[in-house]
């Protein structure tokens, strides 16, 4: 039959996993580091997944699909457990919804909100109360990180959003330091972040394996001016080398005031 069903821009994915989420029928898995429609009987064809998208690679066509099987979802859900973690997620959302509404927001502000939050648009506040903090404020500035995870010790070795990248190495402190990190720094890269002092790990390692396997545009290092984090430069040029690459490098240190040095 002809029907609605949604299709995923491969090139466009970056595998963050928000449609994944969204999706209430389990249609969409992460596939290699790509969100894929794994059956079309369980695609619906409403779309909850589009608006959580942050690239706007999911879109609705129209072609030969499997008539939606409400009971084949049921299966496929409960065979991946997901009933009992959705319900744990609506308690959880119940005593958000209870705070919200004490706070003086209404539930539709909020839900307007996170619809608008990946379009990187803000919803009005028509009832002039004062919203929660990092909510409902206009003019805030827009997330600039591309994927996750961020830490070093918990990033995959090979995934598609490191072909070509531009690689950002952060101490964990300079985005608490450096008032304008996302701007500055984030904003076009791909982030990974540690501390060398507190994590006992051998960064250099990890990232020398990130590096040998994936087409590393460039490496930039930001790090604090303390003695401590000199570490994280160390890995870094350590990595490159044992990688056996010639990965264009740079470095910015962060004062503790702040301020770039």
């Amino acid at each position: 039959m002809i029907r609605r069903v949604i299709q995923i821009d491969q090139d466009a994915c970056i595998g963050c996993e928000l449609c994944v989420s969204a999706c209430h029928e389990g249609a969409i898995e992460l596939v290699d580091g790509k969100a894929q429609l794994i059956r079309d009987d369980y695609c619906d064809g409403l779309g909850d997944c589009l608006p959580a998208c942050p690239v706007d690679a999911i879109t609705f066509i129209e072609r030969e699909a499997q008539a939606y099987d409400e009971e084949a979802v049921r299966l496929h859900l409960e065979e991946k457990g997901i009933p009992k973690q959705r319900a744990m997620v609506n308690a959880l959302a119940g005593e958000l919804a209870a705070d919200v509404t004490k706070m003086g927001i209404s539930s539709g502000e909020l839900n307007r909100y996170f619809a608008e939050e990946t379009t990187q648009r803000r919803p009005s506040n028509p009832t002039g109360k004062l919203p929660i903090v990092g909510v409902l404020e206009q003019n805030k500035s827009v997330s600039q990180l591309a994927q996750w995870p961020v830490q070093i010790k918990l990033a995959p070795i090979t995934a598609s959003y490191f072909t070509h990248a531009d690689l950002l190495i952060a101490a964990d402190c300079t985005a608490f330091a450096y008032a304008n990190f996302h701007e500055d720094f984030i904003k076009g890269k791909i982030t990974l972040i540690g501390c060398p002092k507190l994590d006992a790990v051998n960064y250099a390692e990890k990232l020398s394996e990130i590096i040998a396997n994936n087409e590393i545009a460039s490496v930039t290092v930001v790090r604090m001016e303390v003695p401590c984090c000199r570490g994280i430069d160390i890995a870094a040029k350590e990595a490159i080398r044992l990688s056996g690459k010639d990965v264009p490098y740079s470095e910015c240190i962060v004062g503790i005031q702040g301020q770039l040095l």
